[in-house]
């Protein structure tokens, strides 16, 4: 919970700084940068100061875990600790604690993402995972590595969020005066958020490429297994995109091996139900290519001149838009067109403004974080992030977000009016 959207925007920017082995390191890290600090040129100042805040955001977020685990402990040292190699014990401080934890963050934010599908509600989750471990850490006997471990700790905070909030997908319901199109109604899910690419574990930091596998993160995957059960979804998860073995999934979330094999076997059909058609084996798909970066380039290009014409060519005939958690939504390019013109016209009284674009990555794919100049002004601010889905030479989907999101992506809320 954030008090206000500034706090939230400023929590975003510090998530998007890389994880550190030591805090004692990240401290002579800083020492480094600040030494380093010149006023001229502007730009090398600029770049000087960005490097050293990210520093710093490194150094606050193990600082507040530590924090967090020491009030836990009302002040008090740790027991023992095994590290998770089954070999050796040592006693952790709290800054210890964090520090240890801290490098699994990532990874595990992804996971908690795939639970909740909300980027927000993934970071909270994280947290309580990390406020979770403090506490169950003297019944860790080192059975496990210490990632298996954050591992069950964080599907079991992600399955008791779910049992709190009860959340469930709805179908999108017509808006009077609105042209959605003949097709049915979408599912609407009002909680789903983007992931931006750059807060994905890098190499070096992922141990097991198949937690960060883009068909897992697509958003049209995030949305079918919003449909499952919380123990079902918890159990394809662990198995089917982690790969854990049913022994260890059984173990994670205190089942036997034949409610986990049931689970599954349940869960399968009910996901390729609610994928699209085109991607009803969620198999790995190629990576961004040439193709696709035109398009968008295309897309943004259309928008900035106010081009209908040439947006509508880009759409497949079946597009289909929709705005959680807002509630509009459009299936069909006659339906979707007939929305825009309105808007991208200057001659009508509800024309919204002038637009410019930046691209950006969610979730495996291309996105454009949209800024809106409104008639009478001079600065253009955040209005949308889409999403898109490309197959072929056409974009077949698009999800439009919230601006509020912009700094989890390195998107400014504003731009100035002048290129």
């Amino acid at each position: 919970m954030y008090c206000s959207a500034a706090c939230r925007q400023k929590a975003y920017r510090e998530r998007r700084a890389e994880p550190v082995d030591t805090a004692e390191g990240l401290i002579e890290e800083v020492g480094r940068q600040v030494e380093a600090l010149v006023p001229q040129p502007p730009s090398v100042f600029y770049s000087g100061v960005t490097e050293l805040s990210s520093t710093v955001g490194r150094l606050r977020r193990i600082a507040r875990v530590a924090r967090d685990t020491a009030q836990e402990a009302g002040g008090e040292r740790p027991e023992d600790f095994v590290t998770g190699d089954g070999v050796t014990e040592v006693a952790l401080t709290e800054s210890d604690f964090a520090t240890l934890v801290e490098s699994y963050r990532r990874e595990l934010r992804v996971h908690c993402y795939r639970m909740s599908g909300s980027y927000d509600d993934a970071e909270d989750l994280v947290q309580e995972t990390f406020l979770r471990a403090w506490r169950a850490r003297d019944g860790f006997a080192g059975r496990a590595s210490v990632r298996t471990w954050l591992y069950r700790i964080a599907t079991n905070t992600c399955l008791d969020f779910q049992r709190r909030t009860a959340r469930r997908p709805q179908r999108y319901e017509p808006l009077p005066g609105m042209n959605h199109g003949s097709a049915e109604p979408p599912t609407r899910i009002t909680w789903l958020q983007p992931y931006p690419d750059e807060d994905l574990p890098s190499a070096e930091d992922q141990p097991d490429t198949r937690a960060v596998s883009r068909e897992t993160l697509e958003l049209v995957f995030l949305a079918a297994i919003q449909h499952l059960p919380p123990r079902q979804r918890a159990v394809l998860v662990l198995r089917d995109v982690l790969g854990l073995a049913a022994a260890e999934t059984a173990e994670a979330l205190d089942m036997t091996v034949a409610s986990v094999n049931s689970a599954l076997q349940r869960a399968r059909p009910t996901l390729r139900d609610h994928l699209p058609r085109r991607r009803a084996d969620w198999t790995a798909v190629a990576d961004t290519d040439a193709r696709e970066r035109e398009i968008l380039k295309r897309y943004m290009a259309a928008a900035e001149r106010l081009d209908l014409s040439e947006f509508a060519t880009l759409l497949s005939e079946d597009i289909t838009l929709t705005m959680p958690p807002n509630p509009f939504w459009f299936v069909g390019r006659a339906a979707l067109t007939e929305f825009l013109k309105v808007s991208l016209d200057p001659a009508s009284p509800m024309f919204l403004g002038h637009w410019r674009h930046l691209p950006a990555r969610a979730n495996g794919q291309l996105a454009a974080g949209g800024y809106v100049r409104r008639p009478g002004t001079t600065v253009y601010r955040a209005q949308v992030l889409d999403v898109l889905r490309i197959e072929g030479d056409r974009i077949v989907e698009i999800t439009s977000f919230e601006p509020h999101l912009f700094p989890a992506f390195g998107l400014p809320l504003r731009l100035p009016a002048d290129r």
